[in-house]
């Protein structure tokens, strides 16, 4: 199985490249989707779980687990799909609007 490999980058290069025309503006409009991704991801390792068992627990295959953690895999989870990987982390899905 691979394992995920991130790109090694420091906050020198994350403040380089927001300076870049246009990129700022793309990150900023992906806060949702990367705000998403964080809360699923801090909600996995909590419970302690792998992609596999979370796919296992959801009835699904690792990597549809991998695509509704990725902020950009440009897959929108349903409400549905994102209560079935709540209640597969040990937690319920709550949605709500802030101002």
């Amino acid at each position: 199985m691979d394992k995920f490999k991130p790109v090694p980058h420091d906050l020198a290069f994350v403040k380089r490249a927001l300076k870049k025309r246009g990129v700022k503006r793309a990150y900023d409009a992906l806060e949702g989707e990367y705000s998403l991704a964080a809360e699923l991801l801090r909600a996995r390792k909590k419970a302690g779980l792998t992609q596999e068992e979370v796919a296992r627990r959801m009835g699904t295959k690792r990597p549809a687990v991998a695509r509704i953690e990725s902020p950009t895999s440009g897959h929108s989870p349903s409400v549905e799909t994102l209560r079935k990987y709540a209640e597969a982390v040990g937690r319920k899905l709550k949605i709500r609007l802030a101002a």
